[in-house]
């Protein structure tokens, strides 16, 4: 049989005019230099135009890292709210009203409105802000710098504040571009002289006033012969400033404290979303008052002496009556007298009092306070004035511990004045620590007893968390109690801890902790407590929520 053998194509030959054709026969031209478009002037005009709703400056309590309630202040830290307090953002309208009206401001309180990040990534496209401040803490840090990377790539200058950046500005500029400034310490007058210098401006009347009484040896920058100055040389002028200047982080000398309380502006409180703030047993809307910065106790845990150190600058009680009729006006009756320690002064509370009382300004009104720092008399009078709860920071049973961390009070104090409270009328809250430096099993169990043998309406037990800046977190790090690994998004005395001491690490502090609210909630006295208060229609909602949160939280599921 014979083989069928396959037939090919014959390849055409090209002649040489077709292979001129193909450009692929051309010779490879020698590798230029790179000169790449630059479409940069062309975007810019291609941006639209600045919106109606633009503002200069906006102020912001950003998203929560997972939509749950967090807890932040200007010289607090940020913490989840396990009892579903919705704390007012009155350092927001107040540094707010030091700079209205010659700037156009708002706030946003993402916190109180539930805002997501998608709903707040739209609210900052419309509002176009030329400055964005937002507050920066610990257990939220990369979840605050990603709104001021939001915030910069937008062609905002981003400026944070708080008990972070205050103790921590050099790591933190470097760790996140996205910052431009940093404020240290009490941030409104460094933020409103870096607006001023950076916009032209020169501040008059009350502002200018303010600046000269806190430190002799201001002047504007833009004035007189310092108009002329180059923006990097002013910059360095700006007291508790910190900048970026040719690559390098610079730390701008601390800015001396305002002296005089009074003369400052009254804060911005229509700004705020009054009517979202919320807090246990708290039937409607509150905010909170200001009466004074610092404390002079030595709590060495404590992180407000982080900002305002360890002096104390006291207001009037004339200045903090006209701020209660001011919210009054507002339709606000629920306040929350906001301070270090609002019983420091017995002649600046008495005479607040007094004055409510003569103008019967029917309020309700809660306060922080120290076992040390109220006597009998004094708790009837604010009674009186419309004061119906404390809040006690007694931290611990154990009097060695107490004196480790420089608390302060005898342990016998506790519980006589809980019962002047009660006898007043007062409720009490009680707040205790788990964890502080000496804490064993057994002082815990003490913690507990002791607790639960006191007249408490309400506690909460929170983990010691070693805060950059106070002499606490020195003392971690200089005995090696830091656990291997930490992320500052984990110093959180509310969902876990950080510390690993010998013979309590931090598996059995949480332990513990879930422990001691599981005793002394679970009581009759409690229960009761709560079921009364969940009963009012009005706070019916927000009782169920604490419920169920504190339920998962003792699940370990939040």
């Amino acid at each position: 049989m014979e083989e069928n053998v396959a037939t090919q194509t014959p390849i055409e030959v090209m002649s040489p005019e077709e292979l001129r054709r193909n450009l692929g026969t051309r010779r490879i031209p020698p590798l230029p230099r790179p000169k790449f478009p630059d479409a940069s002037a062309v975007v810019q005009r291609l941006r639209p135009p600045r919106s109606p709703e633009a503002v200069d400056v906006l102020l912001v309590n950003p998203p929560s890292p997972d939509g749950a309630v967090w807890i932040r202040s200007q010289h607090r830290v940020g913490r989840r709210s396990r009892e579903n307090m919705i704390w007012p953002q009155v350092s927001l309208a107040q540094m707010a009203a030091m700079l209205h009206p010659d700037y156009s401001v708002e706030i946003v309180d993402a916190i109180a409105l539930r805002m997501d990040w998608k709903e707040f990534e739209t609210l900052l496209r419309r509002k176009q802000p030329k400055y964005y401040i937002t507050q920066v803490t610990a257990p939220t840090l990369t979840n605050d710098m990603y709104g001021a990377f939001l915030a910069r790539s937008l062609g905002a200058k981003t400026i944070a504040f708080g008990t972070h950046v205050t103790p921590m500005p050099i790591p933190t500029m470097e760790a996140y571009p996205a910052l431009d400034f940093v404020l240290r310490g009490e941030p409104e007058l460094t933020l409103r002289e870096l607006i001023d210098t950076l916009e032209g401006r020169v501040p008059e009347g009350r502002i200018r006033r303010l600046f000269e009484d806190s430190d002799p040896e201001w002047f504007p920058l833009n004035e007189g012969e310092a108009r002329d100055w180059p923006l990097e040389e002013k910059f360095g002028r700006i007291k508790g400033l910190v900048w970026r200047h040719n690559g390098q982080v610079r730390v701008n000398i601390d800015r001396p404290f305002i002296r005089n309380l009074d003369d400052m502006p009254l804060p911005l409180h229509h700004l705020l979303p009054l009517y979202h703030y919320r807090a246990p047993l708290i039937r409607g809307p509150y905010t909170f008052i200001v009466t004074s910065r610092g404390c002079t106790a030595g709590c060495t845990y404590c992180i407000k002496h982080v900002s305002y150190q360890y002096s104390i600058r006291l207001r009037s009680p004339e200045s903090i009556v006209e701020e209660v009729r001011h919210l009054v006006d507002l339709g606000i009756r629920n306040i929350h007298m906001y301070a270090d320690l609002f019983t420091i002064s017995r002649d600046q509370v008495v005479g607040m009092c007094d004055l409510l009382i003569q103008e019967g300004l029917r309020i309700r009104w809660t306060c922080n306070s120290r076992v040390d720092y109220v006597d009998r008399e004094m708790l009837q009078k604010m009674a009186q004035a419309g004061c119906w709860l404390i809040s006690w920071g007694i931290e611990s049973a154990n009097e060695q511990i107490l004196k480790g961390v420089r608390k302060g009070y005898r342990l016998e104090q506790a519980p006589q004045a809980l019962r002047w409270a009660k006898e007043a009328g007062i409720k009490n809250w009680g707040y205790f620590i788990i964890g502080l430096p000496g804490e064993t099993e057994e002082t815990i169990r003490q913690t507990i007893e002791f607790a639960k043998s006191l007249p408490l309406d309400l506690a909460l037990f929170h983990i010691a968390a070693p805060y950059p800046g106070t002499p606490f977190f020195f003392q971690v790090v200089e005995n090696n109690w830091f656990r291997p690994g930490t992320a500052w998004e984990e110093v959180d005395m509310d969902r876990s801890t950080v510390l690993d001491y010998p013979g309590l690490p931090a598996e059995r502090l949480e332990y513990w902790q879930k422990r001691a609210f599981r005793e002394w909630a679970l009581r009759p006295g409690p229960i009761l407590t709560f079921l009364k208060g969940a009963m009012d229609p009005a706070v019916l909602g927000s009782a169920a929520e604490v419920a169920i949160r504190h339920v998962r939280w003792l699940l370990g599921k939040e």
